[in-house]
C-alpha cells in the first residue's frame, strides 16, 4: 500500500509552547485517516500544517511525494489542485450563492467555459446529496448540515486525490452526523480518494476512520484501529471509546 502522506519527528513550537516534540506517522492510499486527542493536543494544528495554512517548526512532512519543507510556489500551486478541504464550519462565503461557492477552484483554476462549471458544479452538488435547487441559494438560508456537504462539494471540485476534513461532524444532530459518516465512506469508496480528518466523534472514529493516531503529551500516543484501541489497556487511551 503506498504512502501518500509522511510525518517524521514533527516539532510545532509557538514561542515556548510546544505542540508536537516528534510526532511521527503515515498515511496510506485509500484510508480514512483520523488525527484524534483532546483539546490543545495539536490535531487541528498538525492538519493546518498539512493544508500549508501553517508551518513546521521542523521535521520532514511529505505529501504525494512532494517535501513541504521550503515548497517552491509552484509546487503547492500543483499540490492545492490535488487536495480538498472542508473546514469545521463550512467556511462558505456569504456572498455568493451556493453554486458560486462549489465553482471557486474551477474558476481559479481551469480555464473550462462557465456553462461546464456550473454544469460541473451541481454534478458535485448531487454527489453529495443536495439537489440542483440548493444551488441558487445563499448560505445563510442553508441549515447546518446543508453548509458542511455545500462545503464538501467544494472541496471535491477539483477530483482531488487527497480530502481533509476538520471536525466535520461538529454540531450536528446524531442523524445528520450518521449520514454525513455514511456520505464519506461512500465518497472514498466511489472515487478512490484518501481522506484526513481531525475528529472527536465517537461514532466517526468507530464506523469510520480505518486507522487513527492519538495526540497528547506531545507525542503520538496511539497508532492503530479501532480494534487494537479496544484491546489497549491504558486508560488515558480508552477513554476515546467512552
Amino acid at each position: 500500500m503506498s504512502v501518500l502522506i509522511e510525518c517524521k519527528d514533527i516539532v510545532t513550537r509557538f514561542g515556548k509552547n510546544i505542540i508536537h516534540d516528534g510526532v511521527t506517522f503515515d498515511i496510506h492510499k485509500g484510508e480514512i485517516f483520523g488525527l484524534l486527542g483532546g483539546s490543545g493536543s495539536g490535531k487541528t494544528t498538525l492538519l493546518r500544517e498539512m493544508i500549508q495554512l501553517q508551518k513546521i517548526t521542523s521535521g520532514q512532512m511529505k505529501i504525494l511525494d512532494i517535501n513541504l519543507h521550503n515548497i517552491s510556489s509552484v509546487d503547492i500551486q500543483t499540490l492545492r489542485q490535488q487536495w480538498g478541504v472542508l473546514f469545521q464550519f463550512g467556511a462558505l462565503f456569504s456572498s455568493l450563492s451556493v453554486v458560486e461557492n462549489v465553482a471557486i477552484a474551477l474558476k481559479e483554476y481551469t480555464t473550462i467555459p462557465d456553462w461546464l462549471i456550473e454544469k460541473s458544479a451541481l454534478m458535485k452538488l448531487s454527489m453529495v446529496g443536495l439537489p440542483s435547487k440548493v444551488g441558487t441559494m445563499r448560505p445563510s438560508e442553508l441549515s447546518g448540515g446543508m453548509k458542511k456537504r455545500v462545503g464538501l462539494a467544494r472541496a471535491l471540485a477539483l477530483d482531488p486525490k487527497l480530502l481533509f476534513l476538520d471536525e466535520p461532524t461538529s454540531g450536528l444532530d446524531p442523524q445528520s452526523a450518521r449520514e454525513f459518516d455514511e456520505l464519506i465512506v461512500t465518497l472514498r469508496d466511489t472515487l478512490s480518494i484518501t481522506v484526513v480528518m481531525a475528529t472527536h466523534d465517537k461514532d466517526t472514529i468507530e464506523n469510520v476512520l480505518d486507522r487513527f493516531i492519538i495526540l497528547g503529551e506531545q507525542k503520538v500516543l496511539f497508532n492503530g484501529n479501532i480494534a487494537m484501541l479496544r484491546e489497549s489497556t491504558n486508560e488515558t487511551l480508552r477513554k476515546f471509546l467512552n
